[in-house]
């Protein structure tokens, strides 16, 4: 069966947005990655500036206090309102149409839907360290820095929410060395298991 939506889960500095990006411009279809925040804030209530920081991160906080953190009566917290709106956003844009979707957990989201591919971008140390160095023009050090928050962040609001591991293959259809293939080959690969 063809793949109608792809869905590319990351690590900070492996390319997987710009990879997501090319395969959604090559195969003509949409992309939705950032686009989606208003959305997300429109359905959810919150600013989309806060969406922008927590719908795909979790707090700085750890996982023991995200558990716990700011519930309400009913038991649920502000990141579960956002996670919420956030999965409703994913269902309908994959109801509606063709697309790529970067990040937010939407492998998960979509897993009961047989026409999608699930994809995970990482790469080696050394090439996502140039990739984020000269990216935001911070030094080796930072981009290091960069790159733990970012991808512990993430991690920890996948496990969460998914009671998943993040980055373990057997979540993926797919697993790509960005380092190693290159992003023409990455590319090149997801069209052709899309098919």
């Amino acid at each position: 069966m063809a793949k109608r939506i792809i869905t590319i889960s990351r690590e900070f500095g492996s390319g997987g947005r710009f990879i997501g990006k090319e395969v959604a411009k090559q195969l003509g279809i949409a992309y939705y990655d950032k686009n989606m925040i208003n959305e997300i804030a429109e359905k959810s209530g919150l600013s989309p500036e806060y969406i922008q920081e927590n719908a795909e991160l979790s707090p700085r906080k750890g996982l023991f206090a995200y558990a716990f953190s700011g519930r309400d009566i009913t038991g649920k917290s502000v990141e579960d309102m956002v996670y919420e709106a956030q999965r409703k956003v994913i269902l309908d844009l994959a109801q509606k149409e063709p697309c790529v979707i970067v990040g937010r957990n939407a492998d998960y989201i979509l897993k009961d839907r047989e026409d999608v591919l699930n994809v995970f971008i990482h790469g080696n140390m050394p090439e996502k360290i140039q990739r984020i160095s000269r990216l935001y023009h911070v030094s080796e050090q930072e981009a290091v820095k960069m790159m733990a928050d970012t991808d512990k962040r993430r991690m920890t609001n996948y496990n969460f929410y998914t009671e998943q591991k993040w980055g373990k293959a057997s979540n993926y259809t797919l697993c790509l060395n960005s380092s190693q293939l290159g992003y023409a080959s990455c590319e090149k690969l997801i069209m052709e298991c899309s098919e």
